[in-house]
């Protein structure tokens, strides 16, 4: 006999006051809840099977074409190893030193002994010009950096006609770049975003929706998640100095901490699906065109795999960690993620002898659909 599922309000203020801990106590309650905008599942068994069967739980649930975010297979394979493409490790090793020379301005250019703004002043200036670097977008920094701006602002309203205005004007941005390059011919710069108007899939050339819609998913998604993922980071390193003592000594292990605290604190909260049959989790039954949210944060902090959800083991929750998701939509550039944050955190240790909370503010949380920090205010010794 199917059990009713409890229901919730994701959005409520005492969720939204405290998301993490909110989560943690609804994931130990029942691994599952329902609201007028689905069903969210909170266990890592459940997310991790939910991600994987993609059969029973569809990627097809957005209103807008997404390649390949929104697809199923068999469509999604084809177009998941043509993006593969862009992210080997020779393109990404490439890369490196040009992030690093990124990192190390910025990380000259902050002030020491003063208050510092680990988002607004590292993450978001370093996460716009590591991209504009890489698809040759320089030039549009500071329009990005606005972007960023409203793009969070209308996110956090709610207003369904103010976010699609917002992306409307971002697939702007991106035609006008795929313009230049049109009107450049052969003298185009060689870089992804040039390398895409030439890229063939079954023979064909790629439609200029499709192009669009790819270098959305790379940059209007991964601008905000850099910066926030670039907070999360700097303020575990600001609360935990044995931590961040260790990492300076021993920087080999940045990317395993650096994925274990965005475990802790994963910025990235939910994707959603929509279920193709009626499938049961546990003693609850999903009817078919149900909407569920995986929600990564829970799953990332699940006491059945990971023991205390803050506990700090970079190597022991290593094959658990979820916070570039897993199945056929894992995240495509996780490489280049990883080592954009590797440099970042690297040059901020090597440039100063201290991290440490800020005596004269607070750090300020975001709120869903976002994770992490809007706000992480540190002082540089």
């Amino acid at each position: 006999m199917s059990k009713s599922i409890p229901v919730w309000e994701p959005l409520s203020p005492d969720v939204l006051a405290d998301q993490l801990g909110a989560y943690d106590s609804r994931r130990a309650a029942c691994p599952l809840a329902e609201s007028p905008r689905g069903v969210t599942l909170f266990r890592h068994a459940d997310v991790v099977a939910a991600a994987r069967d993609s059969q029973t739980f569809s990627s097809a649930a957005l209103a807008r074409r997404a390649v390949p975010n929104a697809m199923d297979p068999p469509e999604h394979a084809a177009w998941r190893g043509l993006i593969d493409t862009f992210f080997t490790p020779a393109q990404i090793a490439a890369l490196e030193p040009r992030v690093r020379a990124i990192a190390d301005a910025v990380v000259a250019a902050l002030p020491r002994g003063a208050t510092v703004d680990a988002v607004a002043q590292i993450g978001a200036p370093l996460a716009v010009r590591a991209q504009t670097e890489w698809l040759g977008w320089r030039g549009i920094e500071d329009e990005l950096l606005g972007w960023m701006a409203d793009n969070h602002a209308a996110t956090r309203s709610g207003d369904r006609a103010r976010t699609a205005a917002v992306a409307a004007a971002f697939d702007e941005i991106i035609r006008a770049q795929l313009q230049r390059r049109r009107a450049a011919g052969a003298a185009a710069p060689a870089d992804p975003t040039t390398a895409l108007l030439a890229a063939t899939l079954d023979g064909q050339a790629l439609d200029e929706a499709d192009i669009v819609s790819i270098l959305r998913n790379w940059t209007a998604g991964d601008l905000g998640s850099m910066a926030a993922a670039l907070g999360v980071v700097v303020w575990f390193l600001a609360t935990h100095p044995d931590v961040q003592q260790e990492l300076r000594e021993r920087p080999a292990g940045l990317a395993a901490a650096i994925d274990e605290m965005l475990r802790i604190d994963d910025p990235f909260l939910v994707n959603r699906r929509v279920t193709t049959t009626a499938v049961r989790i546990d003693d609850h039954e999903l009817a078919v065109g149900t909407r569920v949210y995986l929600n990564w944060a829970s799953a990332n902090r699940d006491e059945a795999v990971f023991g205390g959800p803050d506990a700090y083991r970079p190597d022991r929750n290593a094959p658990h960690n979820l916070v570039y998701g897993v199945g056929i939509h894992a995240c495509p550039g996780r490489s280049l993620a990883t080592m954009e944050l590797v440099v970042a955190v690297h040059a901020l240790l090597q440039a100063t002898p201290s991290i440490e909370p800020a005596p004269d503010a607070a750090p300020v949380r975001e709120t869903y659909p976002l994770g992490g920090w809007r706000r992480v205010p540190v002082r540089l010794g």
